[in-house]
């Protein structure tokens, strides 16, 4: 599982988050953190049999437990999944119609560098849901 960023945080304590998230998360599983540049890299090149999720305002709305299903079937299926969380200027108009999914985090507009902390902490959560962990009461 890897989480890509486009650009660099303002707020690093922000990306602190983020991080300790994606090291509780990596107990359950290869997880990676990553910015990117969107013209440095070929998302759909790279990481061809991959599933990649985007986070978009416009995207599926979730609650906790059907993101963890989510993450279940990837397990179960045996397929890497891509997070992208876009940057200030969002995403590349054009990655939005070659994504397998696009999801939202909430309907309020969140800054990036949040968004990375929330979603971060989710697939924590959902490591945590379906191993019985008792984080996610």
């Amino acid at each position: 599982m890897r989480l890509y960023y486009i650009g660099k945080p303002r707020d690093p304590h922000l990306n602190e988050v983020a991080g300790e998230f994606v090291k509780r998360a990596s107990r359950y599983g290869r997880v990676e953190m990553r910015e990117i540049h969107p013209q440095r890299i070929d998302l759909w090149g790279r990481h061809p049999a991959a599933r990649k999720i985007l986070l978009d305002p416009s995207g599926k709305q979730m609650d906790s437990v059907e993101f963890a299903r989510t993450i279940a079937n990837a397990e179960m299926t045996g397929r890497d999944l891509i997070f992208v969380v876009g940057g200030a200027d969002g995403l590349p108009s054009a990655w939005a119609s070659k994504a397998d999914m696009l999801i939202s985090l909430s309907r309020m507009t969140l800054p990036h560098e949040l968004a990375r902390a929330v979603l971060a902490e989710q697939i924590y959560r959902a490591f945590a849901t379906l191993r019985g962990h008792p984080y996610p009461r």
